[in-house]
């Protein structure tokens, strides 16, 4: 016999082998729901409207900006391709910039409905060009907007409009489609981001079937 102690064996929950494994797959999916519905408790978050669109879409000011940069140096081929390339960010940035304004009056209005939680909250896909200008828009109205990232090497990243509280990561990707059907009432399609919408539209039938009307704007 001996006095030395076996050092106890850690909680399962704790083990991060475990949970990192394959093994664990099903637990880490289960977080993947839990916690954000806990966040969104929470948060007080009835329903949301989702906003999709092109990631490659700047601010009108931005866009201006670099238009001008590169009128200041043109006078070889490059520069001349460059200069074409910021001419038509300058004529897309109309669909950040209207996006900006419907995510701020959408806000705006929503804000004023009597109701113990938040209705229609404006929610993105959490990364730059139309993505940003929704929060942006619905934080510049003074409420809360939500982003749902998704965890890629070299890919996005949060854009700084996301209200902190609401600022989700996720690693499997239908969660996050999940969740971005799960609350809507509404989704707004900008150009750009048809795939996404075509692969989020086939989830919503089974879904909310009960809730949802087949509504399109073209």
């Amino acid at each position: 016999m001996t006095d030395q102690k076996l050092k106890p064996a850690p909680l399962a929950y704790e083990n991060e082998p475990f949970l990192n494994s394959p093994d664990g797959r099903i637990l880490r999916i289960l977080a993947e729901y839990s916690e954000p519905l806990s966040r969104f408790r929470r948060e007080q978050i009835q329903d949301t409207v989702v906003f999709f669109g092109s990631a490659r879409f700047r601010s009108r000011s931005d866009a201006q900006k670099t238009l001008t940069e590169l009128q200041k140096g043109l006078g070889h081929e490059q520069a001349a391709v460059e200069h074409k390339r910021a001419l038509t960010s300058v004529d897309m940035a109309r669909y950040y910039e209207e996006a900006r304004r419907l995510a701020f009056l959408l806000t705006q209005w929503s804000r004023e409905i009597p109701a113990r939680r938040h209705r229609f909250v404006v929610t993105t896909g959490g990364g730059p060009g139309i993505m940003e200008a929704a929060n942006l828009g619905a934080r510049e109205a003074g409420g809360k907007t939500i982003g749902l990232n998704i965890n890629l090497p070299f890919e996005q990243y949060p854009n700084p409009y996301i209200t902190p509280s609401l600022n989700f990561e996720f690693h499997y990707f239908f969660m996050r489609k999940f969740w971005f059907a799960y609350l809507a009432k509404a989704l707004v399609i900008f150009p750009g981001d048809l795939e996404r919408w075509t692969s989020c539209s086939k989830s919503l039938p089974s879904l909310r079937p009960r809730n949802w009307q087949r509504r399109f704007w073209l």
